[in-house]
């Protein structure tokens, strides 16, 4: 496989703490996740590249949260490629407060992520986008749980991710897809200590899907 991405250009990863993985504290720049990760793939397979990668995660951020920093952390970096991957803690507030108050429903969602994506295309616009659903490593059944209603709510995000994709022609990382196909021949404890966040391994299938997505 070989990257689109040229010699010379810029990928921005931004997102909440998947993304982030500790890049603001001892493992900056990069983090220990699926943005290192990807940096030694291409290491590795195409050493006579030379990419720049910016890794622009924050734990526990929403996409409203991307929206309040998207001048700062995005668009003054002017990147050519932009990877965004944002959604479970926006599902989680909207549960946590039952729709009511600051809420990020699917609605405010849909409306502030197609905001942050017309302003990247207006001021970027040959700026290549790869989307990367929110996931949740789980497949519980009991209707008293909290897993199960993540997971009864999680497809109305990845809708509002695949819409927005369709829209403004990205490429795509269907990571909560891949990770229940996963799910069927091993159990969660193998992906990750609890839904949201992957061990090492989940983390190495993310970056080889982006890898495989930005060759193609």
């Amino acid at each position: 496989m070989t990257l689109k991405i040229k010699d010379g250009q810029t990928i921005l990863f931004i997102g909440d703490s998947i993304t982030d993985c500790g890049r603001r504290a001892a493992e900056r720049p990069l983090g220990n996740g699926y943005v290192k990760l990807f940096y030694d793939m291409l290491t590795i397979r195409e050493p006579e590249k030379k990419v720049n990668i910016i890794n622009k995660g924050i734990s526990g951020d929403t996409v409203t949260g991307l929206q309040a920093r998207w001048t700062d952390d995005v668009l003054v970096h002017k990147p050519e490629w932009l990877s965004i991957k944002i959604g479970i803690n926006d599902l989680h507030i909207n549960l946590r407060q039952g729709g009511g108050g600051d809420t990020i429903s699917p609605q405010v969602f849909h409306n502030t992520y197609n905001d942050i994506l017309s302003r990247i295309k207006s001021a970027l616009p040959k700026c290549e986008i790869l989307l990367i659903e929110p996931f949740y490593i789980s497949i519980e059944e009991n209707r008293e749980s909290f897993r199960k209603s993540v997971l009864d709510l999680i497809p109305e995000y990845i809708e509002v991710v695949r819409e927005m994709s369709k829209k403004y022609k990205t490429r795509l990382v269907k990571t909560h897809e891949m990770f229940q196909t996963f799910l069927k021949h091993h159990d969660a404890d193998t992906f990750c200590p609890e839904p949201v966040h992957p061990y090492l391994i989940g983390h190495m299938a993310i970056a080889e899907t982006i890898y495989a997505t930005l060759s193609k």
